[in-house]
């Protein structure tokens, strides 16, 4: 089960049954079954407590990755800073949708054991997200 949770009024996530889905076949065409996730989505403030309190990290980041995985099971909780996608999507000329469903699959494939440590393991991690991206279908890409 795929649980969506905001930390922050400013922002729910629509259509979160495409999400799902979406996020299941991902895992499915690895060999994965999602047992618990949770997808927190926050601001900026909230998840820089998060990576100073449990990663000892002072910086602000998009995501953060708690994975309670057992093998092929796929369990965890996910931070996201909405804020951080914004900024990003911008960053990158891209729109807010995409940059989030990047990150959230981006969470999704760290659970599956992919790195992003190393420049190999970043474009091994960034060909993998935009696989996963090229079967994500919104309501607005259906015009």
């Amino acid at each position: 089960m795929i649980n969506y949770f905001s930390e922050t009024e400013e922002f729910l996530l629509e259509e979160a049954q495409v999400f799902s889905d979406w996020l299941e076949t991902c895992a499915e065409k690895e060999g994965y079954e999602i047992d618990d996730i949770n997808y927190i989505f926050c601001d900026d403030e909230y998840l820089l407590e998060i990576n100073r309190k449990h990663l000892d990290h002072d910086y602000y980041t998009d995501i953060i990755t708690f994975d309670y995985c057992d093998n092929k099971l796929i369990s965890g909780d996910i931070f996201i800073s909405v804020e951080r996608v914004a900024d990003n999507a911008f960053d990158f000329d891209t729109d807010f949708n995409t940059e989030l469903s990047r990150v959230m699959v981006h969470g999704l494939l760290h659970m599956m054991g992919y790195k992003d440590k190393t420049e190999e393991e970043k474009l091994e991690m960034r060909s993998k997200e935009d696989e996963c991206l090229s079967s994500l279908f919104y309501e607005d890409n259906e015009e």
